[in-house]
């Protein structure tokens, strides 16, 4: 590790960002870096603009992607080698708003039949229950669900931050039958090489999973997160308690689910309120 890279790092560990990130900021500087041949402390304003355009127009990246290399690149220069450059020089992508894939309660349903081994049935079904991220569900520990108090601890979720969910009932006679079949320990669902199950064995499931069903929407973990939050939604839950059990750090991040819930587009249209056009003819 080269000393510039060894103080970015320590740098990004005196600030406590994840592990996730760290590698992910290391990754992004050192393929900039790597396309003009040149470490980074001899590459300026000019060259971070090029790269931008290199990463849209000919690697084709998103949005969410590009953002990541300009948040790793705004890190190195303002922090790391404290450029006293305007931060606004390097610019985010804007990113189109989306409104989240959401499955209905049936279709839920249809999901979770289709996956015959008990284990990944679990997970999916624990991931929509409590409304988890997929590398949140992938690291929970037995010990983790409480079923005195009937909650699940998420422990250092998006943002390093702790949080608690509720604990279904439904759901704690399923954990408790799979337990009492692979006593699983410490790790709620474990891999094959004693450490947690991986996110993307998690991902490949729900693929499949959609296949087998034949549900025409895109399906990933994350959407029964979004089915999560917007059943809570029409159930009657308030906004403020869905972003609690969500972990969103903003409101805003949370109100997106109004936007899909079905008592948006189960209102009445005016035209319904009018006489039949056959009437007014008449």
């Amino acid at each position: 590790m080269t000393p510039l890279r060894q103080r970015m790092y320590e740098d990004m560990q005196i600030r406590n960002f994840s592990p996730h990130t760290r590698h992910q900021y290391i990754i992004y500087v050192a393929a900039f870096a790597r396309h003009f041949g040149k470490p980074p402390d001899q590459l300026g304003l000019e060259h971070i603009r090029t790269y931008q355009l290199f990463l849209l127009e000919e690697k084709e990246v998103c949005p969410a992607t590009l953002n990541l290399a300009v948040s790793a690149l705004r890190f190195l220069y303002r922090v790391t080698l404290q450029r006293d450059w305007d931060i606004q020089l390097i610019p985010y992508a804007k990113r189109p708003r989306k409104l989240p894939v959401v499955l209905s309660q049936e279709e839920v349903v249809r999901l979770f039949q289709v996956v015959r081994d008990m284990k990944y049935r679990t997970v999916l079904m624990t991931a929509y229950a409590a409304g988890l991220r997929v590398s949140e569900v992938t690291q929970l520990k037995v010990s983790d669900i409480d079923s005195q108090r009937m909650c699940i601890r998420v422990e250092q979720g998006k943002g390093r931050k702790d949080r608690y969910v509720m604990l279904s009932l439904k759901l704690l006679e399923y954990l408790r039958r799979y337990w009492a079949k692979y006593r699983p320990d410490p790790w709620l669902f474990p891999g094959r090489q004693n450490g947690h199950l991986p996110i993307s064995t998690v991902q490949a499931v729900c693929k499949r999973a959609r296949r087998d069903a034949r549900i025409k929407k895109e399906v990933t973990p994350h959407t029964l997160r979004h089915s999560f939050a917007t059943h809570l939604l029409e159930a009657g839950t308030d906004i403020r308690t869905i972003q609690f059990l969500l972990g969103h750090r903003s409101l805003n991040s949370t109100m997106v689910y109004t936007h899909v819930a079905q008592k948006i587009y189960k209102t009445l249209s005016p035209l319904d309120l009018l006489p039949d056009p056959k009437t007014l003819s008449s």
